[in-house]
């Protein structure tokens, strides 16, 4: 049972009874108890704020790589997952996470292959100890150039 206590200074106590099922007694337990939150910032926004192909040679043709610069708010992320499914963004093809270091601000450029030309759905999840953040974007990978 817990009930105010009769100092209207001092912080609430609880009292509790237990029934010890050996002997039939009752032990009694007096005090004060208190607790603290965190409140943490955490990784607010994620934004891809460019999308670019990187030109291969011939010999190199095989897979089609694609930088994406992505920025976010909030605290600084310490992993980055790119999720990468159909254009309608139901079935995943393939799924990457790497550690990053993010020191001051911020931006970071995520490179990507893609094995054939076509049309992807792309979610780039930036996340550390307490959030994770998402942002998606739909790109068109035609044979080493995308848009």
């Amino acid at each position: 049972t817990t009930g105010p206590s009769s100092d209207p200074d001092s912080s609430p106590t609880a009292e509790s009874v237990e029934d010890n099922p050996d002997g039939g007694c009752h032990i009694y337990r007096n005090g004060y108890y208190g607790s603290s939150i965190a409140v943490v910032e955490g990784i607010l926004e994620v934004n891809i704020i460019q999308m670019t192909s990187i030109q291969m040679t011939e010999s190199q043709a095989e897979n089609s790589l694609v930088d994406f610069v992505v920025t976010c708010q909030g605290s600084l992320p310490t992993d980055v997952c790119t999720v990468v499914s159909d254009p309608t963004c139901q079935v995943s093809k393939s799924v990457v996470c790497d550690p990053i270091v993010v020191t001051d601000e911020c931006l970071l450029t995520i490179r990507r292959a893609f094995e054939e030309p076509g049309t992807y759905c792309i979610n780039i999840t930036l996340g550390d100890d307490t959030s994770q953040a998402l942002a998606s974007a739909l790109i068109s990978v035609n044979g080493g150039e995308s848009t």
